[in-house]
């Protein structure tokens, strides 16, 4: 007989190699063949909502590591919803108007100017579809469970309509307008920019102190003295109304060279340095108040220049002295306003000087610097030039440099309701914590929102124009507008006349022969996007407003986060959201900034197809993704071990549960040994954690729980105390099933517990569980903690049993690198003991041999009266020398009963009982 052949060694066909790049496809094909998503949706219908809403990506490129990042947090949290007492439907979104399909266009050798709007509209929703294809594949390729066939896209019919509806319930309310105010203008877009599209970049620019000749000084300052202005935009001195002082600031008058000047008293040294006067005698002193609507001559133009009172001058750099051209910028229109001065604006929306720019007409804005500062030094009023590199603000598509520009805009008055917005803010949930900080400071100081585009491809701001050029913004046209978007979708803008987009026999009293106009502007993308609370979870049966969560990258703040709540306070008076969960960036293993240039990107698909989308999931669960996250092969090398070590655990506990029937097989657990009953409860910690942990979307607490407990808990202490009983007695034997039992509850739980993390993996060994009735585990409920009496007590001894076990370890460990034994079953370990140790292992009924994995194991005596060559730990003082006696040929224990039975001579009692009672004639 091969006594080999009498062990019952683990027995499985779940392959040990995850060969995931291959397999997870083929996970993939099947959840699309079963429609797995429809499947959970009727599963889990009736339970309580949770709507994670999908904050929706652009629909241009591949998608990146932020994008995977993101849908994989999200897929996490809808997964473990809906396994743990919610309906958790799940309706994935994009974005897909504005000027990057523009561009794409245009770079594929579109010629936009030579076909209609409507045409080009066209062209940009075809494009705009196959760059949605394309990514949906990658999503799904993550293993991301979504309803796929049926997304939210902001160019369908029903989203424009809705969103619309959006823009007419904020009409009605007064808080859209037009105006002509300076806002953020791109000249390489040739577009308005919302907050939310600037980035900021270093720009080397010029630095001019510049003087302004006092012609009225209403007796407060002599005609001639000369206001200094310092400023890093020459191109803007054309479009110089007025200079601005602060009231409560002090003011000097200096002489320097025959010559006087004006600064604030409190720059006067650094304006000295910068201008570089070596002496300047201080003859007057006024404050800032006294110089109100003092006159001044333009330098350049035959026109005044108004001294007016601004809160907004600071003494942070300059000389107190604000030059203030209210076509260019925010503050100088809000006091130019004030004091009625006109919105001058002589740029061009490619940033071209225009005729009100005199002999600099034509030159682009940057280029008229130097002959600006040119002109000033020939004038006499250049004081000093040089170059400073500071930071700027550029648009974050084009990467170019944007200015301020008076354009007629439309707008939507946060002022009106932002004390609304505050309240919303304080009473969403934020995490990280933070998050509040930061958006309320958004939301506190943040202008008007500029809502036009002077674009082609978006969605059209709904208003008509009288012959009086009154817009016409009133129910009846936004309802019928919305109705003829939902049916034709908003090309029809562009295709019909004004006459045909109003309601039939709309007259209103500015056009008496019924003639008018429409806008041509669209909307800000954030306006479409932010919509969405409305053209989704309102319109979409089965969802609900406001969601549970929003899940989105920190620059959202400024983003999505920001215009959905605007536009949904402003709308419903409440907050679009119960919760905002932010994430940070992936950058490269050395934390810097993805780039090509570099060559230091990772690719998601390059991931999967290399390593597989669970391995790429599991980096995602191991971060902390509230941070920056770093990403680089040796880290998702790291990754990819922890993935197979969680795989090789499933694969022993599948295939040490071969012929085992739970149904009745499984023994009671106040049946189960105490060793038993313990692994229960450490089960039990990592199923409260775990469910703990996934509530508070802490996912690398998951990570390191699950890692620990198959390392730690299984690998290095149950499964390898277990082996020796389930390998070598008998089939039925009470000890071989109570293990079984336990490994039964460890498989089916981690399965469950892993589901959203690695859905590919999980649905893999869901399909060798013996015993369960769901095709997939993601149709099953979160595991539930085992009920095990005196659990306290339990788990307090077994924990102090785990410390002496750790001593016996650390000795063997030592008798090994000494050579007094080979591996731990040639030991035989005796142990001395304080009273304390000697009474806990009194009450231990299991073997202590396989507990410590030894042949023989006894308390020789107290911890006193222990030999001088023995290892003194905490616990014990341990002596291990070799076992005496045969090595049994099937167990590998080394007994002095082998050879006791002359049918068996090379066996051991307990192997000889376990043949010949099981495999001998069977």
């Amino acid at each position: 007989m091969e006594y080999k052949d009498t062990l019952l060694m683990p027995k499985t066909d779940f392959p040990m190699r995850g060969n995931l790049p291959k397999r997870e496809p083929e996970i993939q094909a099947r959840w699309e063949e079963e429609n797995i998503y429809q499947k959970v949706q009727e599963h889990t219908k009736g339970r309580p909502l949770f709507i994670l809403h999908d904050g929706p990506p652009y629909a241009n490129g591949d998608i990146h590591m932020g994008h995977a990042l993101n849908k994989v947090l999200k897929d996490f949290i809808v997964r473990f919803k809906s396994m743990n007492g919610f309906h958790a439907p799940y309706v994935p979104g994009w974005d897909t108007h504005g000027l990057p399909i523009e561009t794409a266009l245009t770079k594929k050798g579109v010629k936009r100017k030579e076909m209609t709007v409507a045409e080009f509209r066209k062209l940009c929703e075809k494009y705009a579809y196959e760059q949605i294809n394309n990514q949906r594949e990658q999503f799904k390729r993550l293993g991301v469970r979504a309803d796929w066939d049926n997304p939210y896209i902001t160019l369908k019919p029903e989203y424009e309509a809705q969103q619309i509806k959006v823009f007419g319930g904020m009409a009605k309310k007064g808080y859209i307008y037009k105006g002509k105010k300076p806002v953020n203008w791109s000249p390489s877009s040739e577009s308005a920019l919302a907050e939310a599209e600037i980035e900021y970049q270093d720009k080397r620019s010029a630095s001019i102190y510049v003087a302004f000749e006092v012609t009225d000084g209403k007796g407060v300052l002599e005609e001639g003295v000369k206001i200094v202005i310092w400023t890093t935009t020459p191109w803007t001195i054309p479009a110089n109304l007025g200079i601005s002082v602060h009231p409560s600031l002090n003011y000097v008058v200096v002489a320097v060279e025959g010559e006087k000047y004006l600064v604030a008293e409190a720059l006067l040294e650094s304006v000295k340095s910068a201008i570089g006067w070596e002496s300047a005698e201080i003859v007057q002193k006024v404050s800032g108040s006294q110089l109100d609507r003092i006159i001044a001559k333009h330098p350049l133009f035959d026109r005044e220049s108004l001294v007016m009172l601004g809160e907004h001058v600071t003494t942070d750099a300059g000389t107190g002295c604000v030059h203030t051209a209210p076509g260019h910028g925010e503050d100088d229109f809000i006091v130019g306003q004030k004091y009625g001065l006109d919105v001058l604006c002589p740029v061009d929306e490619k940033g071209v000087m225009t005729e009100e720019a005199g002999e600099f007409a034509g030159l682009f804005y940057d280029e008229a610097n130097k002959p600006i500062t040119e002109k000033l030094k020939e004038a006499g009023a250049l004081l000093n030039l040089t170059f400073i590199t500071h930071s700027y603000p550029h648009d974050w598509r084009t990467k170019k440099p944007t200015i301020f520009r008076a354009t007629p805009q439309w707008f939507a008055s946060i002022k009106d309701f932002r004390n609304d917005l505050l309240e919303a803010v304080k009473e969403t949930k934020w995490v990280p914590a933070w998050g509040e900080t930061r958006l309320f400071n958004m939301v506190r100081d943040r202008g008007d929102w500029v809502i036009s585009r002077q674009r082609a491809w978006g969605v059209p701001i709904p208003v008509f124009y009288a012959e009086n050029g009154e817009p016409v913004i009133t129910d009846e046209t936004i309802d019928h507008v919305s109705n003829l978007f939902r049916e034709h979708g908003s090309n029809v803008w562009f295709e019909r006349e004004a006459k045909d987009l109003l309601p039939e026999g709309f007259t209103h009293e500015g056009s008496p022969n019924g003639t008018f106009t429409k806008e041509t502007d669209i909307m800000d993308v954030w306006f479409d996007s932010g919509s969405s609370h409305q053209a989704v979870l309102e319109e979409r049966e089965g969802l609900q407003r406001p969601a549970d969560l929003y899940l989105e990258g920190s620059d959202q703040y400024r983003g999505w986060f920001n215009s959905s709540l605007s536009t949904s306070v402003a709308v419903t008076g409440k907050a679009p959201y119960k919760g905002v969960l932010s994430h940070g960036f992936a950058l490269d293993g050395e934390g810097r900034k993805m780039s090509k240039s570099i060559g230091n990107v990772v690719v998601p698909s390059k991931v999967m197809n290399q390593l597989g989308g669970d391995i790429l999931r599991l980096w995602v669960a191991s971060v902390d993704y509230q941070a920056d996250v770093r990403v680089s092969d040796p880290i998702l090398k790291q990754v990819a071990e922890v993935y197979r070590k969680i795989r090789n655990t499933f694969r022993f506990l599948l295939g040490n549960l071969a012929g085992f029937n739970p149904e009745t097989d499984k023994v009671a657990v106040d049946e189960l040994r105490e060793v038993d009953q313990y692994m229960i409860l450490k089960l039990n910690h990592l199923i409260r954690g775990t469910k703990k942990a996934y509530d508070e979307y802490e996912f690398s607490a998951i990570y390191h729980m699950v890692n620990n407990f198959c390392t730690q808990d299984l690998s290095s202490f149950y499964l390898d105390y277990a082996k020796d009983i389930l390998y070598c007695e008998a089939p039925n034997g009470k000890d071989r099933l109570a293990i079984q039992t336990v490994l039964y509850d460890v498989l089916v739980s981690l399965t469950k517990l892993l589901s959203p993390i690695l859905p590919h993996t999980a649905d893999e060994v869901w399909a060798f569980v013996p015993d369960v009735e769901e095709d997939s585990v993601q149709l099953t409920l979160m595991p539930e903690e085992i009920a095990v009496q005196d659990a306290a007590r339990i788990e307090e001894k077994w924990n102090e049993f785990m410390k002496l076990r750790d001593d016996v370890l650390k000795a063997l460990e030592e008798a090994r690198n000494e050579k007094v034994i080979g591996k731990s079953l040639n030991a035989q370990v005796e142990v001395f003991v304080t009273e304390e140790t000697k009474t806990l292992l009194g009450t231990i009924q299991e073997s202590f041999e396989q507990l410590f994995i030894v042949s023989k194991f006894s308390v020789a005596g107290s911890f006193e009266q222990a030999p001088e060559d023995s290892l003194k730990l905490d616990k014990a003082a341990i002596l291990v020398t070799k076992a005496s006696g045969e090595t049994c040929e099937r167990c590998w224990n080394v007994s002095e009963q082998v050879g006791t039975d002359e049918e068996h001579p090379t066996l051991c009692k307990r192997c000889t009982e376990v043949v010949k009672n099981h495999f001998v004639n069977k």
